[in-house]
């Protein structure tokens, strides 16, 4: 396996695996990775020949307030993860790789990033399609998986692939849970033990309001004020929890048969957000 770090030299080892009949899939993290990621490379290996894997902490998703300078690099037992999982090669940029000068150009999004995490977090998907905008012509790969974890940023890049044209097909990953519920995120690493126990919480009251949701209920907003009572009463902070159309990313009160929907929630314990969702087929 190979650790590259420049453009030219990940462009020409996807290019000899191509002359090769080979199909690409890629996986972009940013790292510190957890079982999570190592599904959605096991799922890229069903999907392709080859898997190519970059890990780098795109400082264009992140806030002035948010924990850039904290997040976890642990990036010599990252490769060491991705050998065992037999990732054909592994592209670490550095900032001046990716960003070498000051940026002129933009993406906007319209629409898709009004509620859920783009509203909380403004900047934070233009960053996104930013970075993977890059990595894609970059790495050019034939298929590019991504998780359910991040459900918004999969249907926002579904999205640019379409409108960007991106010869690329997107999988999204089911979500990897640990054996209590809890969603594996790198960011589970900040919770203290009290935390991490009460955690699951948010998934509890997920997986009970899509059960009403299933079962017919029609008082959705009655449904989400008692779970977020109930959340609160268990120190969690909420964000948001709300059931969103999948195709607009947009909070949908009226549940429809024969639609999809998202029922995402998005919580903090102390300083530490989580986030979690669950598609709802009707």
């Amino acid at each position: 396996m190979e650790a590259i770090r420049h453009i030219d030299d990940i462009r020409q080892a996807v290019g000899k695996l191509k002359k090769q009949g080979k199909t690409v899939g890629f996986v972009p993290t940013m790292g510190a990775l957890h079982e999570g990621h190592l599904s959605l490379f096991r799922l890229a290996q069903q999907q392709a020949d080859e898997v190519i894997v970059s890990i780098y902490v795109n400082p264009e998703q992140f806030g002035p307030d948010e924990d850039f300078d904290e997040y976890p690099r642990p990036l010599e037992e990252d490769l060491a993860l991705c050998k065992e999982e037999g990732i054909r090669a592994v592209f670490v940029p550095t900032n001046e790789v990716m960003y070498p000068e000051k940026q002129f150009l933009r993406i906007e999004v319209d629409e898709l990033n009004d509620h859920m995490d783009g509203k909380s977090r403004p900047g934070f998907f233009e960053g996104i399609l930013l970075v993977v905008n890059k990595l894609f012509n970059i790495v050019k790969p034939d298929i590019a998986v991504f998780g359910q974890k991040d459900i918004q940023q999969f249907r926002i890049l579904q999205q640019m692939v379409t409108e960007f044209n991106h010869d690329v097909k997107l999988v999204m990953g089911p979500i990897k849970r640990a054996n209590d519920g809890l969603a594996l995120s790198s960011r589970n690493a900040y919770l203290s033990e009290d935390q991490r126990k009460r955690a699951p919480g948010l998934y509890r009251s997920l997986r009970y309001l899509k059960q009403q949701i299933v079962d017919g209920a029609t008082n959705i907003g009655l449904l989400l004020d008692h779970q977020k009572k109930e959340l609160e009463a268990k120190g969690f902070e909420i964000d948001y929890l709300e059931v969103y159309s999948f195709g607009q990313v947009a909070p949908s009160r009226e549940i429809t048969p024969g639609n999809k929907y998202i029922l995402g929630g998005a919580v903090y314990l102390g300083e530490t957000r989580l986030i979690d969702n669950l598609i709802v087929d009707t």
